[in-house]
């Protein structure tokens, strides 16, 4: 739903976001222990949930899979303005180039950021794609969702999240998910429906942060 801002809006448009909304995070120390320790871990988010991402992010080298469909290398172009870089391509196993590239980053010390319900859906539903990648690159998954007080949800295929100038945002991190090097398929598949109850759990607090008390 992207496609027709153009980078450079979109990326604007993010930029004003940033600079207008206050944000909190819950278990901060969760990441920190990977961007200060200079140990490279896949960040995961729901699809809806993407456009804040870059204000959440406190390491030193990221790379982004976004979508080679229109909207995503929108997407792409805007964040690579952050100073990220983007990947295009899916979570699906199919995406073998995208999948050789993030393989490729994650050796060189960058951070991998990840919509594993992407490009296209279902939505809420983790591709076994990044389960693989951990699973090949011994790096720790760590589930991450966003919320804000005041905000439109697109009546897209994900529920696309865009906060309103002024409110508040919310990031809420969860527990790094590991994946054994030799790990079965049955194991593969008990860690892809780990990582998407605790994308859905934290999504949920994140959807009810702000009606608190």
């Amino acid at each position: 739903m992207v496609a027709w801002w153009g980078h450079r809006f979109a990326y604007w448009a993010i930029k004003v976001l940033g600079r207008t909304m206050r944000f909190e995070e819950v278990h901060p120390e969760i990441p920190r222990f990977f961007f200060k320790g200079g140990n490279p871990a896949i960040g995961a988010f729901w699809h809806g949930r993407l456009l804040m991402m870059p204000y959440v992010y406190k390491g030193n080298q990221l790379s982004f899979l976004v979508s080679s469909h229109r909207d995503g290398q929108v997407v792409g172009k805007a964040l690579e303005r952050f100073g990220f870089h983007a990947i295009l391509g899916s979570t699906t196993r199919r995406s073998f180039s995208a999948f050789k590239q993030m393989v490729r980053a994650i050796q060189n010390g960058s951070d991998i950021a990840v919509a594993p319900d992407g490009p296209r859906g279902p939505r809420y539903h983790v591709q076994i794609g990044v389960i693989e990648l951990a699973k090949l690159t011994g790096r720790p998954i760590v589930p991450v969702s966003f919320n804000a007080s005041r905000r439109k949800i697109f009546k897209t295929w994900d529920h696309f999240l865009l906060p309103y100038p002024f409110s508040k945002g919310v990031f809420i991190w969860g527990e790094p998910i590991t994946v054994e090097p030799n790990g079965d398929r049955a194991h593969l598949e008990e860690r892809r429906a780990l990582l998407e109850k605790s994308l859905n759990e934290l999504t949920e607090k994140a959807d009810h942060y702000f009606n608190k008390g």
